[in-house]
C-alpha cells in the first residue's frame, strides 16, 4: 500500500475568512472533520492537523513566508486516483478557493 500526503491549499483571503468565523461554524466545519475520518479511518494513516504561520530556511537564515497550505493528512491507497476517491465529498473542499494537493510519499532506498 502506498502513503499519500494530502495538503489543504486555501487561497489567503480564504485563510484570513476562516479564521474570523464564529466558534459555532467552526464546531461544525470540526464535526464535518470527523465525520470525514470516521468513514475513511481504515485509509488514514494520520488525520494530521490545521498547519500556522510559515517560517523559510535557507542558507542565509530564517525569515517570515507564506503560502496557501492550511493543513495535512496522511493517507494509504494503491494509487492517485484510489486517494482521490476518498477525498470525494471532503469539507475543504466545500469552500470556494480550497483545494487538496496529493503528494506520493517515496519510500527511502535502504530504510
Amino acid at each position: 500500500m502506498k502513503k499519500f500526503m494530502a495538503l489543504y491549499m486555501a487561497e489567503r483571503s480564504v485563510i484570513d475568512q476562516m479564521m474570523k468565523t464564529p466558534p459555532e461554524q467552526t464546531q461544525a466545519g470540526v464535526d464535518a472533520w470527523m465525520n470525514w475520518h470516521k468513514a475513511n479511518e481504515k485509509k488514514i494513516a494520520e488525520l494530521g492537523a490545521p498547519l500556522g504561520k510559515t517560517k523559510r530556511i535557507d542558507a542565509n537564515g530564517m525569515a517570515d513566508s507564506k503560502n496557501e497550505i492550511t493543513g495535512y493528512s496522511i493517507v494509504e491507497g494503491e494509487s492517485f486516483e484510489a486517494v482521490a476517491r476518498i477525498f470525494k465529498g471532503h469539507p475543504h473542499l466545500q469552500h470556494p478557493g480550497c483545494s487538496i494537493d496529493l503528494l506520493e510519499v517515496i519510500p527511502v532506498p535502504g530504510m
